[in-house]
Parts: C-alpha cells; structure tokens; sequence
C-alpha cells in the first residue's frame, strides 16, 4: 500500500532540541534521546468516514513529532497501518450495501488526499492489515505454541496472563479494564474464555465475511492489535522510540498490542515511549463515528477553507487536551493565517532568530503547539506595528512555521 507525497520541509539554521513527552504508561515526562534514526509508529485508520478532525488532530501531533526529530538531524522511521479488515468496516459496508474492499479502498483514498492537504509528512511504510496477514499468521502460531495463545470454538485468543507487564501501559484495575474491552471492539463476556480480557487473535471464518488461508489456525480473519504488532515489529523492532495514536487507543489496543509482542518476543518494552492525542468533542460529545457528529476535513476543503488554517486550528489545542470544534476555532485560525502571511509579505521585519528559538523551545516542551502559535503572533503584531529592518526575516519566519508546524504561508 502506498503513502501520500511528501511536502519538502525546509532547513532551517542551527539545530533543534531533543524532545520531552508525555509518556502515558509512567504517568511523567520522559526526554526523548533516540539514535540517529528515530523510531515511531503510529496507529491509523480503519478506512471508512474517513477523514474527521479527530483523525486529523492525532496526526498532526504525530507530524509535530518528526518534525522536532527532523531539526534534530536525525532521520525518522515512522510507520502507520491500515485497519482495512475489522468488525466496523464489514458493518458499515452491510449497512450502505458498498463492498467491503470497495469502502476501504475509497476512504483510504480520501485520507491520503486529506494528509497531504494538511501537509501530514507520510510514513515510510503505510501497511494494511490485509496485506500484513503472511506476517501475522505465523506470529499467532508461534505465541500458540508457546503457550500463550488457546482455542475457543475455531477463534484463537491471546492470555493475557502470558505477559507479566500486562497492565503497564494503561494502568487500570481489572473492573476498569473490562468496561473499556465491552465498548472498544472486545468480548469480555464470552463463555469459556480463560480471562475475560483475553483479546481475539485470528478470527474464525464467519458465514458471508471475507476470510484468508490462517494455515493451522484454519481459514479466517486477524484479530485487531495483532495487525500493529506484526507491522510494528517487521519494520521497527522491539524498543522503538514512541508508540503513538488517540487517547481512545490506549485501552485495549496499546496495551493488548505491548502484551502480544512482549509475549512473542520475550523481550520488554515493545515501545520506551507511549504518546496519545487527546479527543476533539462537537456539540458537547466526543467527536465519533457511532455518534455521527463528526467534521470532515474533505467537506471543509469543499467549502474553501484552506488546508493552512484547519491545521492552524488544530495547532491551537495542546496535542493531550480534549477540546471542542467549533466555527469560533476555525474563524480564529483564518484570521490568524491572514496576519502571518500578511507580516512575512512585507520586504522585511523584526529579527527572526529569537523566535526560531521560541518555537523550538515550546515544541520540545510536550509538543506545546499553542505557545508556538503566541510566539509567532507576538512577531507578526511587532512586524504590523512598527516593522523592522532585517530583509531575511520574514523568510526565515516563513521557512520556520513551515518546517516546525507544517503551515505553508
């Protein structure tokens, strides 16, 4: 499967600071010290309403990541999936009466126009779960011969039990646990389980879904954190630099993901570094697929609004925070737009370098996207009042809002 094309991001002078972030399994911050290539993966989409501004939010705080490790020198490998085969997309499929390939195909077209819109830097390897399932077979076999994986009426499941870290990544209780599996896609409920938490490795063939040569596991379909962790594993390894994704993904789906490779591998961690997004909220909700009320960035894109300022406002919420969208958010964004490309319009400007520093600084910090943005507007109101007499300024504010926070002025 193919990415989107990559925007080029400009050099910049100097070199920036290692990053300090949110490690979601300790609780604290953590400095980033990756070698020189940095390693990351984050989860993506199971392709259908495809792309909303939840989606969108989560990836730019992920894009924040690489470019801070770009201005570092460092290289990045960074690597997202696919869900292209999973309980929701074959319901949605029966209910618009659309094939269910036919579905994942378009939506995984959209996103990739809607990415590279917003200047999203791709992925070196963009991999669909259909097309990792040569990998995962042999990954569940294995963690069934050793043991850690059993039989349940044709499915197999992964024992929680086998991984002496599960519980790590999020930290909750066993009660807490259990309500988050029943409403994110688990069975917890399921007679004959070992453990109710015991997740779906391969799924048996079902009457009238798509299913796929599971060798000894018998003809089937994958389970869904066993996806991320073959394609994890196949182009990271163990230990890589960050494990990110939406807030909403850490229960089950990142600790169910660390267990199976922990287990697999007997290795630990499977990432040093856990990072989530916070959830964009509409109309006092969560902005989801089940509720309906979600924002696409394609329909906004429609409606002439510049790709710049959807990301400007994003950029404007803390990368952890939950926040709401409204038009309120997306008119400040366009006012804000207008200012920057008005101040580096002009010949010249007040000296740049401080600011290059600014931005840097508060980028490091936790990926503080919205101090960047006041630093920025501190130089633009100084650039509308009095101006200045550096004639390189206004290009290197230009190059550093496009290099650091992906804005194209």
């Amino acid at each position: 499967m193919h990415a989107w094309p990559a925007s080029e991001v400009p050099a910049l002078p100097g070199q920036g600071r290692d990053l300090e972030l949110h490690d979601t399994a300790t609780g604290g911050r953590v400095t980033l010290a990756p070698g020189q290539v940095a390693r990351i993966y984050v989860c993506g989409i199971t392709p259908y309403d495809a792309t909303h501004l939840g989606h969108a939010a989560t990836y730019n705080a992920f894009d924040l990541v690489q470019r801070v490790w770009l201005d570092t020198k460092r290289q990045v490998l960074y690597i997202q999936n696919v869900t292209d085969i999973d309980d929701p997309l074959l319901e949605r499929a029966a209910a618009t009466g659309v094939d269910w390939a036919e579905l994942a195909e378009r939506e995984t077209a959209l996103f990739r126009e809607d990415m590279t819109a917003l200047r999203m830097l791709p992925p070196e390897h963009f991999v669909g779960a259909v097309e990792a399932i040569p990998w995962i077979v042999p990954m569940v076999e294995r963690l069934r011969d050793a043991g850690a994986a059993y039989e349940l009426d044709g499915d197999t499941y992964f024992s929680v039990e086998s991984d002496p870290h599960f519980g790590e990544v999020s930290g909750l209780d066993a009660a807490a646990m259990r309500l988050l599996s029943a409403e994110r896609g688990g069975d917890p409920e399921r007679p004959g389980k070992k453990n109710p938490l015991d997740p779906m490795l391969w799924t048996a063939a079902r009457p009238g879904e798509p299913r796929w040569d599971g060798a000894s596991l018998g003809p089937g379909r994958p389970g869904w954190h066993i996806e991320c962790v073959a394609i994890a594993l196949r182009h990271l390894g163990m230990g890589f630099d960050v494990q990110g994704g939406g807030s909403d993904l850490v229960f089950p789906h990142h600790e169910m993901g660390a267990s199976h490779a922990q287990a697999l591998t007997g290795e630990f961690p499977y990432a040093r570094t856990y990072a989530h997004a916070g959830m964009v909220g509409l109309d006092g909700a969560k902005m989801s697929k089940s509720k309906g009320n979600l924002v696409f960035v394609s329909q906004l894109r429609k409606d002439g609004v510049d790709p710049a300022a959807i990301r400007l406002a994003l950029l404007a919420h803390h990368y952890r925070a939950d926040w709401e969208y409204s038009a309120a958010v997306l008119d400040e964004a366009r006012e804000r737009l207008a200012r920057w490309r008005a101040a580096v319009s002009r010949p010249d400007g007040p000296p740049a370098e401080d600011l290059l520093a600014e931005i840097r600084a508060a980028l490091a910090d936790d990926l503080d996207s919205p101090a960047a943005l006041a630093a920025v507007d501190r130089w633009a109101a100084t650039q509308a009042e009095r101006g200045g007499d550096d004639p390189g300024a206004p290009g290197l504010v230009s190059r550093a809002v496009d290099a650091l926070l992906g804005v194209a002025l």
